[in-house]
C-alpha cells in the first residue's frame, strides 16, 4: 500500500511539473509616445522564464503598432514569467517605453498592459 501512495505521489508531482508550448501572439501597441524630433519607431523583446524568446520588427514612425511574429518556447511551465519589453528605437540608444511581466496559466489569454512612458500594450498566449 506505501508503494502505491509513493508511485501515485510521483505521478502528480510529474503532472504539475510538466513542461508545455508557449505561444505569445498578437501583439499590438495604442497611443505609444512620441518624442520631440518624430513618432515612435516600436518593438517588443519576449521573454519566457529563463528564455530568450527573441524581438519584433520595427515599427517606424506609428504610434499603434501592430506586429506579426509569434514566439513559441516549448519548455513553459505554469507560473513562469512572460516578460515583455517594450522600446523605442533610435540612432544612439534604444529608449524603453516599458516592461510588462506576469505569470503564465493554462488556456489561451488576452492581456493589456500600460507602459510607464505611456501608451498601452496588448498581448495574447496560449499556454498548452
Amino acid at each position: 500500500m506505501a508503494s502505491t501512495l509513493c508511485l501515485v505521489l510521483l505521478v502528480l508531482c510529474s503532472l504539475s511539473m510538466a513542461q508545455g508550448q508557449v505561444k505569445v501572439f498578437n501583439l499590438r501597441a495604442s497611443d505609444l509616445p512620441s518624442n520631440l524630433l518624430a513618432t515612435t519607431d516600436g518593438y517588443v523583446k519576449v521573454f519566457c522564464g529563463p528564455a530568450t524568446l527573441g524581438k519584433t520588427s520595427v515599427r517606424n514612425n506609428n504610434k499603434n503598432p501592430w506586429w506579426e511574429e509569434e514566439f513559441i518556447y516549448f519548455k513553459g511551465q505554469e507560473n513562469d514569467i512572460l516578460k515583455l519589453e517594450v522600446y523605442d528605437s533610435d540612432v544612439v540608444f534604444d529608449d524603453l517605453l516599458g516592461v510588462c511581466q506576469r505569470k503564465i496559466k493554462q488556456g489561451t489569454h488576452q492581456h493589456d498592459c500600460f507602459l510607464e512612458k505611456g501608451g498601452t500594450l496588448h498581448y495574447s498566449y496560449t499556454l498548452g
